[in-house]
């Protein structure tokens, strides 16, 4: 059987070669190589660019209902770009018409052609084009309301959302459509063209030598769910906004193998939602900071293990609960249960709701531990049976019961009065919405104020032997990386501040401790 030492050194051994197989994984996919017949001027085995001619091209986008064309019927052009200069970045703003068909809970296509200037896309041999969806479907966002007034946030409803469920999906417009050239003059090997750009390209034979195509690229991840807007049957216009910018080879094949990831994960059952915030990873922050985020995110999920498993280890040896505080283990699991279902009801990332859960189970955990807690079975009936406290222990609970004491009469009227001032002055979706969020923000505002217990319990006893040492060094660790999470991923604000109180916990913890 392996020692603990022995499991902790396993553990960060397989992250080490993780972290060097995605390394190398992320190299290759960024790094190319070349046709080698290229440099000596040989042809045979190469496919080169057809950009290197520098033809004349022209950009045009048409909509459409159907998710095929074969002729210019039925499509409407609604950006024509002449003179296309493929170095040239560029964002234009047009008015696109609606059909009835795509008011009516129906999806519109865009058509986005390159092709030689002055000719029209389907008389040109060499031309490109790709298609993308400008709906997609969506659950809408409850609407909010004073919860004493009755008074909306938009002054007054619409009737078609009192006429659609909640749960029932409905067709939402994409206002930004991103699209990009891949403009490096790049010469591929023939032999060992990349699988992820080869469904891009379009060949052609020039002569004795195989060109590709220029490579157009929507940019998926640029599609978010705050561009999103829902289409309802009086719209007969609405704003699209096509925005244009070159991309390296590199980068290009770097955000393929996003786009894809993306998609898997729609597919594993992530919502629009959820898909989103990981898009905003990606999309929000340049490809040297996304670099540093995975080596902290690699990072954050190890200490996440070594703290769970130490916390785990700590509290499942516990017999007694001399020096800790019952009542700040109480107020941890009630902080976490409640910060747990708050973050469900504002339909938060799972990236943020999956750790949250896991830790809220481990706090309920933990209570069962600290109030000695035994659940006999008397058939269908559970008995609840509590152990009992030896002299030091109750000593430690005198301590305990006297910092809560005088804690109270600061800590109550703060959450009450904060709970009176939000019912009078913020919209929820329901009454349970508000309840849960003065629960929470008492949690974030004045839940460090808990902690004080457990400290007062320390300087009473003049020692700090008794807490979990380990646990909180790894949790310290991932407390100042949260700190760096707190500006990528997308939370609620209070969430965001709450990663910095936990600092200001921590370093007093240390004071104690030095």
């Amino acid at each position: 059987m392996l020692s603990r030492s022995s499991f902790t050194s396993l553990v960060v051994g397989v992250f080490a070669v993780y972290v060097a197989h995605t390394c190398w994984v992320m190299y290759g996919i960024v790094y190319t190589r070349p046709c080698p017949a290229a440099g000596g001027g040989g042809a045979a085995g190469c496919v080169w660019p057809y950009l290197a001619r520098r033809p004349k091209l022209q950009l045009s986008v048409y909509t459409t209902t159907r998710s095929t064309i074969g002729a210019e019927s039925n499509i409407d052009l609604v950006l024509n770009v002449e003179d296309f200069d493929i170095e040239s970045k560029f964002e234009r703003t047009v008015n696109v018409s609606v059909p009835k068909k795509t008011r009516n809970n129906g999806t519109l296509y865009a058509y986005i052609f390159l092709h030689h200037a002055g000719i029209l896309p389907w008389h040109d041999g060499k031309q490109v084009h790709i298609v993308s969806p400008l709906t997609t479907y969506m659950v809408p966002k409850p609407e909010e309301v004073n919860l004493l007034t009755g008074e909306s946030a938009t002054q007054q409803i619409e009737a078609e959302k009192q006429t659609n469920a909640l749960d029932e999906p409905v067709s939402h417009w994409r206002s930004r459509l991103t699209l990009n050239v891949m403009v490096e003059d790049f010469v591929f090997d023939g032999s060992s063209l990349p699988a992820d750009v080869h469904r891009y390209m379009k060949m052609v034979q020039l002569g004795k030598t195989v060109h590709y195509l220029p490579i157009l690229f929507i940019d998926q991840l640029s599609n978010r769910v705050k561009d999103l807007m829902v289409i309802n049957r009086s719209t007969t216009e609405l704003p699209l906004t096509v925005s244009y910018d070159k991309i390296s080879l590199g980068k290009l094949r770097f955000w393929i193998h996003m786009q894809d990831a993306v998609y898997s994960l729609q597919q594993f059952g992530f919502s629009e939602k959820d898909a989103d915030e990981v898009k905003g990873i990606f999309v929000d922050t340049n490809l040297y900071f996304l670099a540093l985020t995975f080596f902290v995110a690699a990072f954050h999920l190890l200490f996440d293990f070594l703290a769970f498993k130490n916390d785990i280890s700590f509290w499942k040896k516990k017999r007694s609960m001399i020096g800790m505080s019952t009542k700040a283990v109480l107020w941890r699991c009630f902080s976490t249960v409640v910060i747990f279902l708050f973050l469900l009801d504002e339909q938060t990332s799972l990236l943020v709701l999956i750790p949250a859960g896991i830790g809220a189970v481990i706090e309920l955990w933990k209570v069962k531990k600290a109030l000695k807690m035994t659940i006999k079975w008397q058939g269908l009936r559970p008995k609840i049976q509590f152990g009992t406290y030896n002299d030091s222990e109750k000593k430690t609970e005198e301590y305990d019961t006297q910092a809560m004491k005088y804690l109270s009469y600061l800590l109550y009227p703060l959450c009450i009065g904060g709970a009176g001032y939000s019912l009078l002055n913020v919209k929820y979706k329901s009454w349970y919405s508000w309840l849960i969020n003065s629960f929470v923000n008492g949690v974030y505002a004045f839940g460090f104020l808990f902690m004080l217990p457990q400290l007062f319990v320390n300087y009473k006893m003049k020692s700090v032997a008794h807490l979990p040492w380990k646990a909180f060094t790894y949790k310290a660790f991932n407390t100042f990386i949260d700190d760096i999470f707190a500006f990528i991923i997308t939370m609620p604000t209070s969430h965001r501040l709450a990663c910095f109180r936990d600092d200001v916990v921590f370093l007093v913890y240390l004071y104690q401790r030095w």
